[in-house]
């Protein structure tokens, strides 16, 4: 008898063992053709595991340890943690045993390792999906969590982690009316005017993603263009603007919106959805610090850690142990001081990053403040439906975290703020 689920667990375990043990990120892998073989049921179902152990691997590794005496080799240990996962979901003891199974007896160098796969398994199938929920919620490894412990205190941190053990629901930026989006998809419209989606399923099968009524964009990640509120006619750049959905905001409002990326290959997906959408803006590929020209306004969201995004992407804290960041937060200066210099007198720049830690967003504001004292903060930018005045920062940035709107399915991490030119 075949096994249906081999394919998908197999290729799960490998991107765990690349992200893991090679500190590779989940899209880049999947980018690179990693599940390309795989039947599109079969690649949706491998990315879901992958995902669904990153998020439990605290839990998965507590159960384990209570079978294991030392840990077997990553790739053997990922089946387990893999197996583990699904099994306290519910799957069928006897496919997830005999798939792991079967994978670990095929490893040219662990295949010795069946039988013990065989037996540890088995036992989580019979104690672990009650011990399951009675486990703490995972933890942030330690590089990160320290760091966010200090900037927002404990408890923060605790309703964070709660945020990004549950996942993301599906937000949606609309074209133009949310209400006729809400009505069409089964989504419910949330203060700040995005559509949110609970069990959204097939994307590309939803009503209005054909006729480009919408596009994919977290809540979180659709406020910096909001705050810029581009006019019609008005000359607006979009610095670092893949993968589009803030190009697409802003084309939107009929500014004459310019939108650079480095990336060819990820500006081709901003291309792909302004004809999907049926919205206009030239499209650049170019190095940010080569952009010249002058614009009425400007969106730089600045390249980050991501940490804000762990909930969509719980791969990252796994494949990173913040070692880049001091470099991320000098080009974000260096950023911000070019963007400047593209300014119109009077002009108006949001900069934003979809990070957690102040030094990527308070702190990075607060020293551009310092750098260019002509600048001033546009607070009334701020002035936004759905804005909780408590989310507004000392220094008048805008700070959204995992655990906001936690009754509704939180948001993604993000710092925005809004600088203004003298005219």
């Amino acid at each position: 008898m075949s096994d249906t689920g081999l394919p998908a667990r197999r290729s799960a375990i490998y991107l765990l063992d690349q992200i893991i043990g090679e500190g590779k990120l989940l899209p880049e892998l999947i980018g690179a053709g990693a599940l390309d073989r795989l039947e599109p049921a079969d690649r949706a179902r491998a990315q879901r595991l992958a995902t669904e152990t990153l998020r439990g691997m605290e839990r998965a590794d507590r159960i384990l340890q209570k079978h294991l005496q030392k840990y077997p080799p990553l790739t053997v240990r990922n089946a387990l943690r893999v197996g583990t996962v699904e099994l306290c979901a519910g799957e069928a003891a006897h496919g997830v045993v005999n798939s792991m199974v079967n994978i670990v007896s095929r490893h040219k160098r662990y295949g010795h390792l069946k039988g013990l796969t065989n037996a540890v398994l088995r036992k989580v199938a019979d104690k672990g999906p009650e011990q399951w929920p009675a486990l703490r919620t995972p933890r942030l490894p330690k590089w990160l969590r320290g760091p966010l412990v200090d900037a927002w205190g404990g408890e923060a941190v605790l309703a964070m982690e709660a945020a990004q053990f549950a996942g993301a629901p599906l937000d949606l930026s609309c074209k133009s009316s949310a209400e006729d989006v809400a009505a069409a998809t089964g989504g419910e419209v949330l203060p700040t005017g995005s559509v949110r989606l609970a069990d959204a399923g097939q994307v590309s099968a939803l009503p209005g993603y054909t006729a480009g009524d919408w596009w994919v964009q977290d809540a979180a990640a659709a406020m910096p263009a909001r705050v810029l509120d581009a006019q019609p006619g008005e000359a607006v750049l979009d610095l670092c603007a893949a993968p589009g959905g803030k190009t697409l905001q802003l084309a939107a409002t009929g500014a004459d919106v310019t939108a650079v990326d480095v990336s060819e290959g990820r500006m081709e997906r901003v291309k792909q959805n302004l004809i999907r959408t049926k919205l206009e803006a030239t499209t650049l590929v170019s190095d940010a610090f080569e952009v010249t020209g002058q614009y009425d306004a400007i969106l730089l969201d600045a390249p980050c850690s991501a940490t804000g995004t762990i909930r969509r992407h719980p791969d990252l804290p796994f494949a990173k142990d913040g070692s880049e960041f001091g470099g991320l937060i000098e080009l974000q200066a260096r950023m911000i001081d070019h963007a400047v210099t593209l300014l119109k007198p009077g002009g108006r720049m949001v900069f934003c990053t979809c990070s957690l830690l102040p030094d990527e967003g308070e702190v990075q504001a607060e020293e551009a403040l310092e750098r260019h004292t002509l600048l001033t903060v546009d607070r009334a930018a701020l002035d936004r439906p759905g804005i909780d005045p408590a989310w507004i920062t000392e220094e008048g940035g805008l700070r959204l975290r995992p655990d906001h709107w936690a009754d509704k399915g939180g948001m993604d991490g993000f710092y925005v703020i809004c600088l203004r030119k003298p005219g």
